[in-house]
């Protein structure tokens, strides 16, 4: 678990430099920084769904029916609400009760941010298998400057993401074995979309546009490589 240990300490690290920073910065100055990195997210949600274009029309389908599938799923288990509950109980356990606090939104958009994507799922099975953390360095760094400016506007609840992200690459670390011969080819490339489909709602959200509760889709990060590995079969 050492890549995993690597992505908390940086998430963390970061979060400190941003709170320190977003103290001092105009209300103006924190809502651009928020804007900017809501702009990046969206670049970067665009390139990785876009992995379904190195493949056929099976595969986009697959992508399709997995997000909606998995929205269905996910509204009727109420993920959404179950994490914004969670994030509201840490919110009330760390927060001074003085004023409006941010500590229920940044441990909340966070989590999405820093768990949903393919190098959260290929590294931490990487690590498990082979001990190889490059890829989990990579994604320590990004989530590391990412930290920093979603901090420096939503403050310390940013960081408890870091427990999100410890016990999801954890878990996948230690259960690296059960993945290795599913998430490769056509079902990797369908979770990679749907990760960049749900990394889309995330930046939507932080840019303000549309708040598409990103949490509920979560179960079609399951769906898409199964789907794409019986499309494939058949």
């Amino acid at each position: 678990m050492t890549g995993t240990i690597i992505n908390v300490v940086a998430i963390v690290a970061g979060t400190a430099v941003g709170t320190l920073a977003g103290a001092r910065l105009p209300g103006g100055v924190q809502q651009r920084v928020l804007a900017g990195l809501g702009m990046v997210t969206l670049v970067l949600g665009i390139d990785n769904a876009l992995a379904w274009r190195e493949d056929s029309k099976t595969l986009i389908l697959s992508v399709m029916f997995a997000v909606l599938l998995g929205g269905i799923a996910g509204e009727l288990l109420r993920i959404e609400d179950r994490l914004k509950n969670l994030g509201d109980r840490l919110q009330a356990r760390f927060s001074s009760g003085d004023g409006h606090s941010t500590i229920s939104e940044g441990f909340f958009t966070a989590s999405l941010l820093f768990c949903v994507g393919p190098l959260a799922v290929l590294g931490a099975i990487d690590d498990g298998l082979r001990g190889d953390t490059e890829l989990l360095v990579t994604k320590s760094i990004l989530d590391g400057l990412a930290a920093v400016a979603l901090a420096a506007a939503l403050g310390v609840g940013v960081g408890l993401a870091a427990i999100s992200v410890l016990v999801l690459q954890g878990g996948i670390t230690l259960a690296a074995g059960l993945f290795e011969d599913i998430l490769t080819g056509t079902p990797l490339d369908a979770l990679t979309s749907a990760g960049g489909v749900l990394i889309i709602g995330i930046a939507l959200k932080l840019l303000e546009i549309k708040d598409v509760k990103v949490g509920n889709y979560l179960p079609a990060l399951l769906f898409a490589p199964l789907i794409a590995a019986l499309a494939e079969a058949l």
